[in-house]
């Protein structure tokens, strides 16, 4: 039973005289804190559920669903959860591995035929697995300009296109985190169980969990009710956004939900995948495949923390780090945190469970302060945790101005490094063409009266000025200024001074990783070759 709690109340997060005994006396108002951070961190809203010990103790909205409009968040409130899609998607590979259709360690081309990376070892050895632990070789957010920005591309295309996309590592040799073979995760699930991925997890998952707000793609934010718009910082101002569409990547980062909805899928992950649905007592997924999914997979390395760090800084220190299958893990004060993030144009949301003390929680926000999560998450931890309280607000804040100050000093120095007085090596119509990258297809350049744009033909969001920057490198400045991912653009010479290749590169280093314009190799080609 969902619990709502309206703002000012108390921080009263469990009910019953046992569960009063486990309250700290000196834990602020939790509404308060929210509200801070929503202040601090210019977040419009803000949904927050907690779960403790199978029930559902705080279900809650805060602010409003849009700047400058009254219409509140509440706990039904729809928030896209970005990669906290994920784990839907393994939930859903685990149950058919349970029913047997699928084992985790089958190879993938003996379900998928015609699935192919750019290595051929890799190809014939990588597993279902291999598919949820970002450790194919793929770098960091490697092909994801194929769905972030919104594209055109279909599903199918893009996964046709992974073999073009070169490895930045050794198979299974790092994590480095990728987006691209969830989709080919998704596409299993047709290919066992007949039903795609959308419907598998709406009947599958949704019904039975009686989660009958969420959805499986951008529909529900085009017609819902009660629908958080994003926000973003645009040039120091909190701007709406519009909804971003990644329909064509949806087994990594599609679901639409609610707070009171991920409540019902918290219970669950608790639960060891059974739990009390709206028909009585359901079991999704073994404790076995539950105990997998929590397993480390992937091992991350743990970096060393300068000298001066805040001690509460510290104290999020990990003592152990890894990935899982569709789950983050890693310890908070030496119990075991099962976590992840979720972020997509305009909305960030944290997943976060502590099954030592059968605790779980979710924050969704509609604003991209990843900052404004962890401020909200670990307040909430150190609650349960019976810690005394921290003021997180004030160290987050503080962290993430210094983050913001020194991307902004790199590119100042940056610029201030530059030769401004260097020119082209060509007259700027000579850069004007089509260009070709092996696995995201056409870049056009153009010229017109005397300036240069460019465009990525399957992104619509990625129109933009190309400015000389210094001898035959340019700045793209998108014309969509929420993007936040300005990007260099070099050309390189032949011998004879045609352009032989061209890379680009992110100027500012908060750029989202998504944006992996450093893996782009453009070609030029004939400006009347057939688009690709």
């Amino acid at each position: 039973m969902s619990v709502s709690y309206t703002s000012g109340r108390a921080f009263r997060l469990l009910a019953g005289a046992a569960a009063a005994a486990c309250l700290a006396a000196a834990q602020p108002n939790l509404s308060e804190v929210v509200e801070r951070v929503r202040r601090e961190f210019q977040v419009p809203g803000i949904a927050v559920a907690v779960v403790k010990d199978g029930r559902v103790v705080l279900s809650q909205g805060y602010g409003v669903r849009r700047v400058g409009q009254p219409e509140p968040v509440t706990a039904r409130s729809l928030f896209r959860i970005a990669s906290n899609t994920k784990a839907f998607t393994a939930a859903s590979l685990a149950m058919l591995v349970d029913e047997g259709k699928l084992g985790w360690d089958d190879r993938v081309i003996d379900r998928l035929p015609g699935f192919q990376m750019y290595d051929p070892y890799v190809t014939r050895e990588l597993t279902v697995r291999d598919l949820l632990t970002h450790r194919s070789g793929l770098g960091l957010g490697a092909g994801d300009l194929m769905f972030f920005p919104s594209t055109d591309l279909p599903s199918s295309e893009i996964v046709y296109r992974l073999r073009f996309l070169k490895p930045a590592s050794s198979f299974r040799s790092r994590y480095a985190y990728d987006n691209l073979l969830y989709l080919v995760a998704g596409d299993l699930i047709p290919a066992v169980s007949g039903r795609s991925w959308a419907d598998f997890v709406a009947q599958r998952i949704f019904i039975p969990l009686g989660m009958n707000g969420s959805c499986t793609d951008t529909r529900a934010l085009e017609t819902g009710p009660d629908v958080a718009i994003p926000h973003s910082i645009v040039e120091g101002t909190l701007t709406p956004l519009e909804q971003e569409n990644v329909d064509n990547n949806a087994p990594a980062g599609s679901i639409v939900s609610s707070a009171e909805d991920m409540a019902k899928w918290i219970v669950l992950q608790l639960g060891r995948g059974a739990c009390a649905g709206p028909e009585g007592q359901v079991r999704l997924f073994s404790e076995a495949q539950s105990r997998e999914m929590w397993s480390p997979q992937t091992i991350l390395p743990i970096a060393s923390l300068p000298d001066g760090t805040p001690a509460p800084l510290m104290a999020i220190q990990p003592n152990f780090e890894a990935y899982g299958l569709g789950f983050h893990l890693r310890d908070y004060l030496g119990k075991k945190m099962v976590t992840h993030n979720g972020e997509l144009a305009g909305f960030v949301s944290r997943l976060t469970l502590i099954p030592e003390l059968g605790l779980g929680m979710i924050v969704l926000t509609n604003q991209e302060a990843t900052a404004a999560l962890d401020a909200v998450t670990y307040t909430v931890l150190d609650h349960y945790y019976g810690r005394p309280a921290t003021d997180w607000v004030t160290v987050l804040r503080k962290l993430d101005a210094e983050q913001r100050d020194a991307a902004e000093r790199a590119v100042k120095n940056a610029s201030a490094g530059r030769n401004s007085g260097s020119r082209p090596s060509l007259p700027l119509a000579a850069y004007a063409g089509r260009y070709r990258d092996a696995w995201y297809g056409d870049v056009l350049i153009e010229e017109h009266g005397g300036a240069l744009t460019i465009r990525l033909t399957h992104s619509p969001a990625l129109l933009g000025a190309l400015e000389h920057w210094q001898y035959d490198t340019f700045v793209a400045r998108w014309r969509n200024r929420a993007l936040a991912a300005d990007a260099y653009v070099t050309f390189s010479l032949k011998p004879d001074g045609a352009i032989d290749e061209v890379k680009l590169l992110p100027v500012s280093p908060l750029t989202d990783f998504s944006f992996d314009f450093q893996d782009l190799l453009l070609h030029r080609v004939p400006s009347d070759s057939p688009p690709r």
